[in-house]
């Protein structure tokens, strides 16, 4: 017996990364999925972004496990897109249980350098489009009376970062729209919780930017790696196993969490709990 035997989840950004190890751990507990991901790239973003064969390779993997699944290509910048994938994954199954809104982008730029495009584009996906993902389900969950909703947030919504005030904007304000929605839906039976993760082993930090700007110009992979001993409390810990966020996922959808709504949860191997640095001092 698997945790989610019975239930449907969307899953949005599900084409790799943290979404393709929901997906999967969802499956592994008897959920039925519909994987929403958009191929192709973002202008103001500079790593490239998830595409078709990512979305095929996700569906393969819940076929593997013997749960079926739908794969829906979908903008979180178009409410008619979102609402979409949620028609179609009712007409697939009949039901949407539980909605994992985990997509999402990352760019580095000082706020008074930034263009308009590139703050705009930044709200538009990791925030705003969380608004319509939600949006999207919400009719269905209340016509049904239960439902389970996941935010992917980030400790950004929490700390500071040089060059990550768009970002840390946009996740900030997922938090509070996640407590909101939790509020105007607790009393439909609909519970929503965000996941606030450190920095995860995903294509979001594997570009050359974000080695220049975060370790030194010219730094790779490795030196991330090594450079992240430092973001963890906890012993032996570097970039974040995927496996581990889904885990809070899993947790937070299941029935293991039915009293539980409004809380955004750090999985972040202690990083929160870290003392702080001054990155310019003077």
């Amino acid at each position: 017996m698997g945790k989610l035997d019975g239930k449907v989840a969307l899953i949005t950004g599900a084409g790799r990364g943290q979404g393709r190890s929901h997906a999967l751990t969802l499956a592994r507990e008897g959920a039925d999925i519909i994987a929403v991901d958009v191929p192709g790239s973002v202008e103001s973003v500079e790593y490239e972004l998830s595409g078709s064969d990512d979305l095929a390779e996700t569906v393969k993997g819940v076929e593997e496990l013997d749960r079926r699944i739908i794969a829906v290509e979908g903008d979180a910048r178009s409410q008619e897109a979102l609402d979409g994938a949620v028609a179609a994954g009712l007409s697939e199954f009949g039901q949407i249980d539980i909605l994992v809104a985990n997509h999402g982008v990352l760019s580095i730029e000082n706020f008074w350098e930034m263009s308009e495009e590139r703050w705009t584009q930044m709200i538009d996906i990791n925030l705003s489009g969380m608004w319509r993902a939600a949006k999207a389900v919400a009719p269905h969950m209340i016509e049904r009376g239960r439902g389970a909703i996941c935010m992917t947030a980030s400790i950004n919504a929490i700390e500071t970062g040089p060059g990550y005030t768009h970002y840390n904007v946009s996740k900030a304000g997922v938090v509070m729209l996640m407590k909101n929605v939790a509020l105007e839906l607790g009393g439909y039976g609909i519970r929503c919780n965000a996941i606030c993760p450190g920095a995860a082993n995903t294509k979001i930090v594997d570009w050359q930017g974000l080695y220049d700007n975060l370790i030194f110009p010219g730094a790779g992979h490795s030196d991330l790696w090594d450079a992240t001993r430092n973001w963890t409390a906890l012993k032996d810990r570097r970039l974040l196993d995927p496996q581990t966020l889904s885990n809070g996922v899993l947790f937070l959808v299941s029935d293991d969490a039915k009293d539980i709504t409004g809380v955004a949860l750090p999985i972040d191997a202690g990083h929160l709990i870290l003392p702080g640095y001054n990155h310019t001092p003077g």
